[in-house]
C-alpha cells in the first residue's frame, strides 16, 4: 500500500486555506479549483483527486476565497464569477508549490471544475513554464476569454453530453486553444456527473491525461482532437 503525507496548508499571502496529500515516490501534483458555490470538501472533487492519488499524484484541494469572501459570496454570489480574482489565486498556489519542500521537484497539474476550468486555463496561461497539463470538468474555459490563446499546456475539457449549454461553450472555447487540446464528452451525464458511472469516467479520463502529460516536458504542436 502506497504511504502518502497529508498536511493542512495555509497559502500566502492571502492565507487560504488547502489540504495537501502528496503520495510517496509522486509523479506529480494536482492543484484543484473548485467551481461556483463549492469548495476543497467537495465530495465529487474530492473522489478525482482520489483516484489521481491512486495513480501516484499528489493533490492540493484548495478554497480560493477566504472565509470572509465566502459569507460575502454567499449573499452576492459575485466573487465565484470574478476570475480574474480566482485565477490570481491559483497562480499565487501555483508559486507556493514551486517553493513548498514537498512539491518542488514535482511537475504541476490543473483540475478546474465549472467556473474553477476557466481560473485554472488563465493560471496556466500565466504560468507557461511551470502549469504542464490541465483537466476542466463541467467547466467555464470560455470565461478564461482572451487568455485561452496563451495556454501552452495540454488541455483537456471534459463534459456531460447532456450538458447541452455548457458543451456550447467547450466547443467555442476548445475553438480558441491554440495548445494541444481535447473535448471529451461522457454520454448522457449531466452537469454535476451524478449518473452511475460518470464520475468515474471523469476521474480516468483525468488520471490518463496528467499520466500522459506530466513527464518530461515535450513542445505543443497545436494538435485538436475531437
Amino acid at each position: 500500500m502506497t504511504m502518502a503525507t497529508e498536511q493542512a496548508v495555509t497559502i500566502p499571502p492571502t492565507g487560504l486555506s488547502g489540504d495537501l496529500i502528496v503520495p510517496e515516490r509522486a509523479t506529480g501534483i494536482i492543484l484543484f479549483a473548485h467551481g461556483s458555490g463549492s469548495s476543497r470538501h467537495s465530495k465529487r472533487n474530492r473522489y478525482v483527486a482520489g483516484i489521481l492519488q491512486q495513480g501516484g499524484f499528489g493533490t492540493l484541494m484548495l478554497d480560493l476565497l477566504t472565509e470572509a469572501e465566502e459569507q460575502v459570496d454567499l449573499r452576492t454570489r459575485h466573487l465565484r464569477f470574478d476570475i480574474g480574482l480566482l485565477a490570481d489565486r491559483l497562480t499565487q498556489t501555483v508559486d507556493w508549490l514551486q517553493e513548498e519542500p514537498s512539491t518542488r521537484s514535482l511537475p504541476i497539474g490543473c483540475f478546474g471544475a465549472s467556473t474553477g476550468g476557466g481560473a485554472a486555463l488563465v493560471a496556466a496561461a500565466e504560468r507557461p513554464s511551470i502549469v504542464r497539463a490541465v483537466v476542466s470538468r463541467g467547466g467555464r474555459p470560455d470565461l478564461a476569454g482572451a487568455a485561452l490563446r496563451r495556454v501552452r499546456a495540454p488541455s483537456l475539457l471534459i463534459v456531460g453530453g447532456a450538458d447541452y449549454e455548457v458543451i456550447r461553450l467547450n466547443q467555442e472555447a476548445l475553438a480558441a486553444l491554440t495548445c494541444e487540446k481535447e473535448l471529451s464528452i461522457v454520454p448522457g451525464a449531466t452537469h454535476l456527473f451524478e449518473e452511475p458511472g460518470a464520475l468515474e469516467q471523469v476521474s480516468h479520463l483525468a488520471r490518463s491525461w496528467f499520466e500522459r502529460h506530466l513527464g518530461p516536458i515535450r513542445p505543443c504542436f497545436g494538435r485538436s482532437v475531437y
